[in-house]
């Protein structure tokens, strides 16, 4: 596959989810950047915002596997993973594969799952396998993991490890829609297709094949010193406690190269770094309580971060 076909690909399939979610063009270039990166991305919203929609639209786009979690308290680690039954005839006992079987798994409202039910997708979501009484078994490729959670209901929650957080390639918000996209729903709710009515545009090789694409676009010394520079003084800033770690480096440098892709691009801009970062970084950092009680957000810190952050120029393109 070259870059034009993969274009052509990625065009389709941002038609199908923009026919199912109105007014996210954006949000729906970051879930595509997504995509391409390989990562898995936490998606925070109130209800009624078209979360689950968008993850559906995509999945359903690129065909392949695709299972989904409704989490709850009851939910047991088991329930994703899978378990090892024994079989009578067989005399052995046989593995029965969860959810996480997948290319593509919806994790509905996570934080509503106990954080011993989270932590099972912990070595799912790092190493693409789960061991399940004692024996690995591997995840189909791509896989991908989409999370949604409500930030406003505490009740029955458990909020997410920090561990688990920075496994999140990024964590984006949706919003309400705006006024005239709220008013197209209100008097055209028809107009909206299903997720589930959504055709193929794509196979799981594709995807796959396009990933490699966006993994080789050129990354610049400059750039990376730049986004290297980035990730440092999130750890010096004086409003956080716990700045990006080196994994986060990895990621952004991952989503950066992703969005390139996505505009046709096959070298890494400083903008790529700069659109990327919030959304990489945001749920990574953690900021100092005296902080947060005048207002302080890991947004603000890193776009304080960015203005004073000197920005390369003179960079050798391909």
């Amino acid at each position: 596959m070259d870059h034009h076909a993969a274009a052509q690909l990625l065009d389709q399939i941002r038609k199908n989810m923009e026919s199912c979610i109105y007014g996210k063009k954006d949000e729906i270039a970051w879930m595509l950047t997504a995509l391409l990166a390989g990562g898995h991305v936490l998606i925070e919203d109130v209800p009624g915002t078209g979360k689950t929609q968008m993850v559906k639209a995509m999945a359903w786009s690129i065909g392949g596997v695709f299972h989904r979690i409704q989490c709850n308290p009851d939910l047991l680690p088991t329930d994703i993973t899978g378990v090892s039954i024994y079989h009578p005839k067989l005399e052995e006992f046989v593995f029965r594969p969860g959810p996480v079987m997948a290319n593509m798994l919806l994790a509905d409202e996570i934080n509503r799952a106990t954080t011993k039910t989270q932590s099972a997708l912990l070595e799912a979501m790092e190493e693409r396998r789960v061991s399940v009484d004692g024996v690995t078994h591997a995840l189909p490729h791509p896989f991908m993991l989409f999370a949604t959670q409500n930030p406003i209901d505490f009740e029955g929650t458990y909020s997410l490890p920090e561990a688990q957080l920075d496994r999140f390639l990024m964590k984006i918000k949706l919003g309400y829609p705006d006024e005239a996209s709220e008013k197209r729903l209100v008097l055209e709710p028809s107009a909206a297709r299903a997720a589930e009515s959504v055709t193929a545009v794509a196979t799981v090789e594709d995807i796959a094949q396009m990933q490699k694409l966006a993994e080789a676009i050129h990354l610049d010394a400059g750039v990376a010193d730049y986004l290297i520079a980035l990730i440092r003084r999130t750890r010096s800033h004086g409003s956080v406690l716990l700045g990006a770690s080196p994994r986060a480096g990895v990621a952004l440098a991952s989503a950066a190269k992703a969005y390139a892709f996505l505009q046709r691009r096959s070298f890494v801009l400083p903008d790529d770094v700069k659109a990327m970062a919030p959304l990489v970084l945001g749920h990574r950092l953690h900021i100092r309580s005296e902080a947060r009680m005048q207002g302080a957000t890991a947004i603000d810190v890193l776009q304080d971060v960015l203005r004073l952050l000197p920005v390369p120029v003179g960079l050798e393109r391909y």
